[in-house]
């Protein structure tokens, strides 16, 4: 089995830049039945706050796996399956607005066995490019199969 309990508390990478672009916010609108006039293109949100459309904070969290998946693959080649397991704790720091890049840093918080495999805790700062303050800091539960 994959054991990772060396690499708690260490960085396990960068993720690629991902666009938030326009049409995805408005799909994920669609799909959640929030089409608040904050996310959609348009005069009023240009006006609005954030100086034009934003990204759903739940957009950015549902694009968690794959911001991630390419930095965490490397480290769980071995595991028959890996599954999300939750989350125990998310913070949406900096509005995302549309547009903009976004990328993972991932940080191992934490690796403990369970019986068939191991049960990582996840530190993700979605970062936005140009953007000090993060997006999001997700901690996320994977578990690894043997």
């Amino acid at each position: 089995m994959i054991d990772l309990s060396d690499r708690v508390g260490q960085e396990l990478g960068v993720g690629g830049w991902m666009v938030i672009e326009q049409d995805r916010v408005d799909a994920f609108a669609a799909a959640t039945d929030d089409q608040q006039w904050i996310h959609e293109a348009g005069d009023k949100a240009d006006a609005g706050p954030f100086g034009g459309p934003i990204a759903h904070g739940f957009l950015t969290l549902s694009l968690l796996s794959p911001l991630t998946t390419e930095i965490l693959r490397p480290h769980t080649a071995g595991a028959r399956m890996a599954i999300n397991y939750g989350l125990d704790r998310v913070r949406f720091i900096t509005p995302v607005r549309v547009g903009s890049k976004i990328r993972a840093r991932v940080k191992l918080a934490e690796a403990k066995p369970f019986d068939g495999g191991m049960q990582l805790k996840i530190e993700s700062t979605i970062e936005i490019e140009g953007v000090e303050r993060p997006a999001a800091v997700i901690e996320s539960l994977v578990r690894l199969y043997g």
